[in-house]
């Protein structure tokens, strides 16, 4: 993420800097220069292993014992610690981190000044607020995600599985509709259970849900994530001809074209204006929920239809 790049660049260009100073005002010192770069090489272990985090901490606290310039990389290896470890744990690190600057400030120091405990004590605590204000904004917007996730895996089984049980029975289908609303319990106690949502192929699936399936080129082995997303998305265009379109008509077409599998459903019925659909009342939740899956595995959704012309949706992903 930015913020960690951001905080492992700037422990960089801080320890830098206190090199530059240290130099620049008590020369070329080869235990401390020695201690730098032992500092410079350890981080990115610190970073990448939790054992390596101490052995860190403990070389930049006899550092800045011995040049407290180098406190200024105190806030980096703050975040680390609140990164890595648990809060009962990197809260007292934390503390024996500003402790540890405010007392080489104050060794330095001629005379006593309240700023030189103010200072890295306001620093610590502004750190901390920003990394937990941003961990817990980061876990509301999991949250968030999940339970989008879970609308539409809801959607997608329960209300288009009953869609496609009415487009059966009023086109007579009466066999597969009570195939499908057997498939479509099985799916709801799947998905409660979070198995996979699929019974055999993605092709079986497809003529389980409509009369009509054609399959072009050869089948080939397709990621879980991918057979799910395109029988979601057969299922919400199904539906949504079930509730809209009054077609006498709906077909499918699953291409397998080497790098990349397309969908296409087609019906005949009333059809309408693309750009007018809005998700109101549940309408558009269809297509929206559609292009969201499609457009997770970088695939493109595009929609046909006028009105009395009927509708085409055509799905595409790609197939590495």
């Amino acid at each position: 993420m930015w913020l960690h790049r951001a905080m492992h660049a700037g422990f960089y260009v801080l320890l830098t800097a206190s090199a530059a100073r240290y130099v620049a005002y008590h020369g070329a010192d080869l235990l401390v220069l020695g201690l730098a770069l032992a500092l410079g090489l350890g981080y990115p272990a610190s970073v990448r292993w939790t054992r390596a985090l101490p052995l860190v901490l403990a070389v930049w606290l006899v550092l800045v014992w011995l040049a407290p310039s180098f406190g200024w990389c105190a806030i980096p290896l703050f975040f680390q610690c609140l990164r890595q470890l648990r809060p009962r744990v990197a809260l007292p690190i934390a503390a024996v981190l500003t402790a540890a600057v405010v007392l080489a400030q104050i060794r330095l120091a001629a005379t006593f000044d309240p700023s030189l405990v103010l200072g890295p004590v306001g620093v610590a605590v502004l750190t901390a607020a920003v990394f937990f204000d941003r961990a817990r904004l980061l876990h509301e917007a999991g949250v968030l995600e999940e339970r989008q996730r879970l609308a539409r895996e809801i959607h997608d089984t329960l209300a288009q599985g009953f869609s496609s049980i009415n487009l059966l029975l009023s086109l007579g289908e009466t066999g597969k509709a009570a195939e499908v609303a057997r498939e479509n319990l099985g799916e709801a106690r799947r998905f409660v259970r979070d198995l996979s949502p699929i019974h055999g192929t993605l092709v079986d699936a497809l003529h389980r849900l409509c009369p009509h399936v054609e399959v072009d080129g050869d089948p080939y082995a397709l990621s879980v994530q991918t057979e799910v997303a395109l029988l979601r998305a057969a299922q919400g265009a199904v539906a949504n001809v079930a509730e809209h379109a009054g077609a006498s008509r709906v077909a499918i077409t699953l291409s397998y074209l080497g790098d990349a599998v397309t969908l296409d459903v087609v019906d005949d019925g009333r059809g309408f204006d693309p750009a007018a659909v809005k998700a109101a009342d549940g309408r558009g939740y269809g297509l929206a929920s559609i292009r969201g899956r499609i457009t997770e595995l970088g695939g493109t959704v595009s929609v046909e239809s006028a009105p009395g012309e009927g509708t085409a949706v055509a799905v595409t992903v790609p197939t590495p």
